[in-house]
């Protein structure tokens, strides 16, 4: 009897796993500010738009993000900060493209030192959402950024200064970047011994909190040092059900980082918050979700900024407006970054 011949094994084709959720719905964010328009009810013609704004500073903006926004309303809060209008290309006086100073406090490939003690990192130029009134919205990211050569010289340069105990990774924003090359960061910072802090500027928890993730968890609660995470909202309406439950896996996941904190750094922003009650609202919804008021800044002065910009005296009535409704705690500092001050500058 002659053997029946081996049936050839079928393998099925590799596949790449797929992509975090996170990541995909990063990439099906809006591009087309009328797409924009449309999917809100509105029509391009009754606003402003301006297709050279669009072209010069790219729309992105996730569509959990859009979701939040009104229907039907051109004045919605959330839509005013990202939409490309007309008023950007008015040209300003006092207006330039680096508005705080990040050019002459370029230390090394991607770091920036203002203050001491500190050094932030450049972590990648890449953002979930495009906000209007960005103060880095002419940085020159393709040469700035920490990443570039695998964070060599940026290492370098902070373990060579025994005075830097905290590093603040910004961008851009740290957390569009995939949590394994956030890990390969933060194992190179472990290997630099006079490091104490940790601080992360992050706006993707709250326009796409689907980004705090299982990985992402994980990577928070093996941390080394002290994690603070300092969202930006401007607005009571950025905050939903799905950000609070976003920032509740953050807490927990730090809940064994000695000194873990989520603060909230707002711009003051003409025609988004410029009332006490909208202030008001944005401190007690924040902390509602866990998060502490920190910075109000009066808006940096870059070039398309302009249209938001609030006067210095009408910030300091409502500051004080604020600080009459509201516990201590619930107050953010009203500041303003100048380029050469040794720390924010209190108004």
């Amino acid at each position: 009897m002659i053997p029946a011949a081996p049936i050839p094994m079928q393998h099925a084709p590799l596949q790449a796993p797929p992509a975090p959720r996170w990541q995909q719905l990063w990439r099906e964010a809006v591009r087309d500010p009328r797409e924009l328009l449309d999917l809100l009810g509105l029509d391009p013609a009754a606003l402003t738009l301006s297709d050279e704004a669009a072209a010069q500073f790219p729309l992105r903006v996730p569509r959990g993000f859009i979701a939040r926004m009104r229907r039907g309303d051109p004045d919605d809060p959330l839509l005013r900060q990202v939409l490309p209008l007309d008023a950007e290309m008015t040209p300003m006086p006092g207006f330039g493209l680096d508005a705080v100073g990040d050019g002459a406090a370029k230390a090394g490939n991607g770091v920036i030192r203002k203050y001491r003690g500190r050094a932030l990192l450049v972590a990648t130029g890449s953002c979930a959402v495009n906000c209007r009134y960005c103060f880095r919205r002419h940085f020159p990211y393709a040469d700035e950024t920490a990443a570039a050569g695998g964070w060599r010289e940026a290492i370098e340069l902070i373990r060579a200064d025994d005075s830097i105990d905290e590093v603040i990774l910004s961008g851009g924003d740290p957390w569009s970047l995939a949590t394994a090359k956030l890990a390969e960061l933060t194992d190179a910072l472990a290997t630099v011994p006079h490091l104490r802090r940790l601080r992360v500027h992050t706006r993707l928890p709250v326009v796409l909190p689907e980004r705090v993730d299982a990985a992402l968890l994980e990577w928070v609660a093996r941390l080394p040092w002290p994690l603070t995470v300092v969202l930006h909202a401007n607005h009571a309406n950025e905050f939903d059900p799905s950000v609070d439950a976003a920032l509740g896996r953050l807490r927990q996941a730090g809940a064994n980082l000695p000194g873990f904190t989520l603060l909230n750094q707002a711009v003051l922003l003409r025609g988004v918050n410029d009332n006490v009650d909208a202030l008001a609202d944005l401190s007690e919804r924040g902390y509602r979700a866990g998060v502490l008021p920190y910075y109000l800044h009066q808006l940096d002065r870059v070039q398309g900024a302009a249209h938001f910009e609030v006067p210095d005296e009408q910030a300091r009535a409502l500051h004080r407006a604020l600080a009459a409704r509201l516990s201590g705690y619930l107050v953010p500092r009203l500041v303003r970054e100048v380029a050469g001050d040794p720390g924010k500058r209190p108004l």
